[in-house]
């Protein structure tokens, strides 16, 4: 049976495309060890098919983290039997390239966003040039990768020369039971990271102007700060954290709203080119969706009509378009919805993933 260690940076309990990976492979008949490491309120890993291992960080932000997370990656995949290294990310690729070297194995990229091209690396030009001098080091001497979406496979071979095979994030197709609601208000839905960029503040300041109800379902950098936003708006009663979720757990919230929210700014190529999964999981819980004017989120709304492309930035022509999409009968959107659900399902892209290990 062949072996395959999965790594990645985060804690794994919310991290749905590696369990889809990890997943997958085990159903194809591969062992998969996935390795990622444990933060503050961690959740405990039940009911996985793979196995898990999860370091106790030392450091937990910044060059330290990177550097002590791949210094213990490096000895903990030398020390491990595999046939197959699969690296999500730049920030665990310098461990698994230099194992793979020492003990010829075959080595996956998975490239979930640009890494060198997100905000937090915007104002860095040391930091950037670091990243920048390791991406080009290394994608091209990577024979196996692939990425989430068709604007980022193309950067990457503009800029690096590389081929990287398209596997968008699309969820494990879920059934939806309607039921007539009784909830007498609307409610908005806004899963993901609480990070600068991402149009939190946006969607806060819009909910003042708006007669619904506004759930944040995440964690990140920002999160005091929009915690203090909606304060200083008296908005404490239509938003409402909720935190971190698992990602079983987070369906059966999300196709009860009636409208999912992605505002990501243009400020950077890292989100201009980026395919958040979120957009998926709203149209397979059946949601209509309000997203940012960039090509990957707009080519979709061009392809199924399942909701709306911002039209402005500016907090009153939001909440007017919020307010219009919460008018029409959730019914509506259902064959649009779908139909777009049984094309962006994660069956659909399986085999090509599965194709990389075989």
């Amino acid at each position: 049976m062949k072996k395959v260690i999965i790594s990645v940076t985060n804690d794994l309990s919310t991290d749905q495309r590696v369990d889809k990976v990890a997943n997958s492979l085990c159903n194809a008949g591969l062992s998969v060890l996935v390795v990622g490491r444990r933060v503050l309120n961690s959740e405990d890993l039940a009911n996985r098919q793979y196995l898990t291992h999860r370091f106790n960080m030392f450091f937990n932000k910044k060059f330290l983290f990177y550097l002590e997370y791949n210094i213990r990656l490096f000895f903990f995949l030398l020390l491990r039997k595999s046939d197959i290294l699969l690296s999500n990310d730049l920030d665990t690729l310098c461990a698994n390239f230099l194992v793979s070297k020492l003990k010829q194995k075959k080595l996956v990229y998975d490239s979930h966003e640009l890494f060198t091209e997100t905000p937090e690396l915007l104002n860095r030009p040391v930091v950037k040039f670091v990243w920048l001098s390791l991406e080009n080091f290394f994608l091209k001497r990577i024979n196996f990768a692939y990425t989430v979406s068709h604007s980022i496979a193309n950067f990457y071979r503009e800029k690096h020369g590389v081929h990287m095979s398209v596997i968008p994030n699309f969820p494990l197709t879920k059934k939806v039971h309607h039921i007539m609601s009784s909830k007498s208000l609307k409610t908005i839905i806004y899963q993901g990271a609480v990070n600068k960029d991402r149009g939190i503040d946006l969607m806060i300041e819009s909910m003042v102007y708006v007669n619904a109800k506004l759930y944040i379902v995440g964690d990140g950098d920002l999160m005091k700060d929009m915690k203090q936003y909606v304060q200083k708006l008296k908005l404490e009663d239509k938003v409402s954290f909720t935190g971190k979720m698992d990602f079983n757990n987070l369906f059966e919230i999300t196709k009860t709203a009636d409208l999912g929210l992605s505002f990501e700014k243009d400020t950077c190529l890292s989100y201009r080119y980026s395919l958040p999964n979120k957009i998926f999981d709203y149209i397979n819980a059946e949601v209509p969706v309000l997203v940012s004017d960039l090509p990957e989120f707009s080519g979709i709304i061009k392809s199924y009509s399942v909701g709306a492309i911002l039209e402005s930035r500016d907090a009153q022509s939001v909440a007017r378009q919020i307010t219009q999409l919460l008018l029409v009968p959730k019914i509506n959107w259902a064959e649009q919805l779908l139909e777009a659900k049984q094309t962006y399902c994660w069956k659909n892209k399986e085999m090509e993933l599965l194709s990389f290990f075989n």
